[in-house]
């Protein structure tokens, strides 16, 4: 696989110059594809060294939280604009990888990501009495009614739409064959000044209210 046929938002992960991670250059280059002449053998080494390194990374992470310096995890956290979606992406995918990795282990992946938000809660706070509700549900995308949908659009009804249906609806819309995303995003960004102005005068509107009301 070339870097002209590594999708766009891996581009920046799978750049072939980037400095080591958790895998090595010739780690991404065997799971891209990039290299072919391994053995049968060399490449189930290859497979577990890589798996080793990734057990490795996951153990690390306990030093990590514990004992990195904050000012240092913020800087890991400050990329550069040109860099920031792609680091997006990666933390995505992390919890992708993550979520995918864990399922039918010992421990459900939601109590991990209850204990683990907890914990850093409690670091902010300083705390172990900081206590908060973490929420975690996978709920499917079922069936919609379109026509349900298109009614309450006419009518601007937008605070009637449930995020499923809103999720639901653009997936459709995308798979149509008269959809354009050049089109669209255009269209959009015409009508952005609009809609900032609308909201604007509306937050106007309700201060002067606000005023009267209380006056």
């Amino acid at each position: 696989m070339s870097q002209d046929d590594v999708p766009e938002s891996l581009r920046a992960a799978a750049d072939a110059d980037r400095p080591r991670g958790i895998l090595t250059p010739s780690d991404r280059d065997f799971l891209l594809g990039r290299k072919t002449d391994y053995t049968d053998h060399s490449k189930k080494q290859k497979r577990n060294r890589i798996r080793r390194r990734v057990r490795n990374a996951i153990l690390d992470f306990s030093i990590l939280f514990e004992y990195m310096e904050e000012r240092d995890r913020n800087t890991v956290f400050d990329p550069d604009d040109e860099e920031r979606d792609a680091y997006t992406q990666g933390i995505t995918d992390m919890l992708a990888f993550l979520h995918l990795g864990t399922m039918g282990y010992h421990t459900p992946f939601k109590d991990m990501l209850s204990e683990g938000v907890g914990k850093a809660e409690q670091r902010l706070a300083g705390s172990n009495y900081r206590m908060v509700n973490v929420e975690f549900n996978v709920d499917p995308v079922g069936q919609i009614d379109v026509d349900e949908v298109i009614e309450k659009l006419e009518n601007e009804e937008f605070a009637q739409l449930t995020d499923e249906e809103l999720r639901a609806f653009v997936r459709l819309l995308t798979m149509s064959d008269e959809f354009s995303p050049e089109a669209t995003r255009e269209e959009i960004k015409d009508r952005v000044d609009e809609y900032t102005d609308r909201v604007t005068e509306s937050a106007a509107a309700r201060e002067r209210k606000l005023e009267e009301l209380t006056n």
